[in-house]
């Protein structure tokens, strides 16, 4: 497995960002790996970050590189800060960066597939948002999104004291509630026949599971179907180490 750290330049922030990126590499004299030889471009997942990370932390906290590599998959991990990947309203344009520089971006530097039946994206706490309001809104680029944890009620993050500063920069003071930076108003919305499959876990011991069990029980009152997991868990690493793991087993990886 290569692992990159890739330093550009980013035309829709109008500054110098990075991603951490795995690439699967076939090899013969290492030890203590099994590797998967595929032939063609490797299926990418696209892996977002949390609140209080970089694109660094799915490495540094988790086993992620190897998961990966005993599944001949890349992934790509993006930088967006505390953005919530949104256009932020008094800030930098970081769902445009998300999902349309990004993707250009990746097939021009990487040998990855383009095809929608080999392309994923998950992500964790504001990078489950992230991940599920990127597949709804793109549903034509994905196969299957995950939310491990998701911070997926972002009106209701208003509320909390550490976090209004943060909104208002984020979305000023414009309602959330009924437009696309609400997942569950575009879950309402979505046309269901075109739609990724849907992952969706959380730990019971987490604050935020009751956003994770709305989106599912909308999405069955829709007849979308939803993997689901609300087992024993707390929103810390350890939690998503062992999670991830189920969602690349999950993912239609031929």
């Amino acid at each position: 497995m290569a692992l990159i750290r890739c330093n550009f330049f980013s035309e829709a922030l109008e500054l110098g960002t990075s991603m951490t990126v795995l690439l699967p590499q076939a090899t013969q004299a290492r030890i203590g790996t099994a590797d998967l030889a595929r032939s063609g471009p490797p299926p990418v997942l696209y892996l977002l970050h949390g609140l209080s990370d970089d694109d660094t932390m799915w490495t540094r906290q988790t086993s992620i590189e190897r998961y990966a590599d005993e599944r001949g998959l890349a992934v790509v991990m993006p930088q967006v800060h505390r953005s919530f990947y949104t256009d932020q309203a008094h800030g930098l344009r970081f769902w445009t960066f998300l999902a349309e520089e990004l993707p250009q971006l990746v097939a021009r530097f990487f040998v990855v597939s383009q095809r929608r039946e080999d392309t994923f994206v998950a992500g964790l706490s504001m990078g489950g948002y992230g991940a599920l309001r990127w597949a709804l809104r793109q549903p034509h680029r994905f196969a299957a999104a995950a939310s491990l944890s998701g911070a997926l009620d972002v009106e209701a993050l208003r509320a909390k004291a550490d976090l209004a500063e943060l909104m208002r920069l984020v979305h000023d003071d414009h309602a959330i509630a009924g437009t696309d930076a609400d997942v569950f108003d575009l879950l309402a919305s979505a046309d269901v026949t075109g739609l990724p499959a849907f992952y969706v876990c959380c730990g019971t011991e987490d604050e935020l599971i009751e956003d994770s069990r709305r989106f599912v029980d909308l999405a069955g009152s829709r007849g979308i179907d939803v993997t689901s997991d609300f087992g024993a868990g707390e929103h810390v690493w350890s939690y998503w180490d062992a999670t991830i793991q189920d969602v690349l087993d999950w993912l239609p990886l031929s």
